[in-house]
């Protein structure tokens, strides 16, 4: 199993989506006009990376509505505001995704204006929006996504809402690559010790808030529930003093994460009370993190993707002591589901 950071190759690997950034300001400039909603429909890691896309926007919009789908019940739901002026957004890594192809069919009769991200033109999904934003060759395209639609949202913002730091953040995406290799290369240490030290664990929780549940849902189920079949449950903050504080004891392993946006308060309470009451804590605190070339203002918006890449480090460890790829699968791709 690799486990050698190759710094070059996840920042060469991200080229195509940093050059994309221009274009997707372009498209967002251009749809804004015509739209008073944005749609956003995906499963697993993309639909989290949405989620975060959409905090922000909550807190920004006034002229405009963004929500987030699961494809299967964006299809049940049918909103009877899907028309001319809903602009959706539809993303898959492999383009394959069944229940995403079929939203993206299912919008085909209406009339939206549909965009869709995936890494590769031969993909389905590829062929099935006006606009196709392909990420390439990449292992990062959980990352590749949330910066294109990321920077496609914040244009629209920009014209829709004023929102003034769109230069600030296609400047700082630009500088993100390098940035998320930093994260990782300073984790390298701590990973080796944390992979040590919960090895033979098979529940491990994860608690953040605001747009850093991203991060703990794609790190805790994507990679460790999804890859090394640990039970590793995600709870947002504003939810853990009602009920799931009470699982925890002095042996209980739970990962903190910590971000800049207005959510922070809500973790350094739960950072408190985990402190009193669980000697097996891991804090993971972006403001640790330089997070150089990334704008003072964009921070907050980039902290899960920094954190994200330096506990990506930890799941490599992880697998190398349980002795099992993170290629390894039960079911998917395996099994008629």
């Amino acid at each position: 199993m690799a486990t050698e950071l190759n710094e070059h190759e996840i920042i060469h690997s991200l080229d195509h989506t940093v050059g994309s950034l221009d274009r997707a300001v372009q498209v967002g400039r251009e749809v804004a006009p015509n739209i008073d909603r944005i749609y956003m429909i995906a499963c697993g890691s993309a639909n989290r990376a949405m989620q975060g896309i959409q905090y922000w926007a909550d807190q920004a919009t006034t002229n405009i509505e963004v929500r987030t789908f699961f494809p299967a019940e964006f299809m049940a739901m049918n909103p009877p505001k899907l028309n001319e002026r809903t602009l959706v957004l539809l993303a898959s890594k492999s383009g394959h995704t069944p229940e995403t192809l079929a939203a993206a069919e299912f919008v085909r009769g209406k009339p939206c204006k549909t965009v869709v991200f995936t890494q590769f033109e031969a993909s389905p999904l590829a062929s099935l929006g006006e606009e196709a934003f392909l990420l390439g060759k990449t292992d990062e395209t959980f990352l590749a996504i949330f910066m294109l639609m990321q920077t496609l949202v914040g244009a629209v913002l920009e014209q829709k809402e004023k929102w003034p730091l769109l230069p600030k953040l296609v400047s700082s995406f630009k500088a993100l690559p390098a940035a998320i290799v930093a994260a990782a290369k300073q984790n390298e240490g701590r990973a080796k010790e944390d992979a040590r030290l919960y090895k033979d664990d098979d529940k491990i929780y994860f608690v953040a808030s605001g747009p850093g549940a991203t991060t703990a849902y794609v790190f805790g189920v994507c990679i460790l529930m999804e890859m090394l079949w640990i039970h590793a449950y995600p709870i947002d903050a504003a939810e853990f003093f009602h009920g799931p504080f009470e699982i925890v004891t002095p042996n209980t392993p739970v990962v903190l994460i910590i971000g800049e946006d207005p959510s922070r308060p809500l973790m350094e309470r739960v950072k408190v009370f985990c402190q009193k009451y669980t000697e097996r804590l891991m804090i993971y605190d972006s403001r640790e993190y330089a997070m150089e070339g990334i704008d003072p203002e964009i921070r907050p918006i980039v902290a899960p993707y920094i954190i994200q890449a330096a506990l990506k480090r930890l799941s490599v460890r992880l697998s190398i002591w349980r002795d099992q790829p993170l290629s390894t699968r039960r079911y998917m791709w395996k099994t008629e589901y």
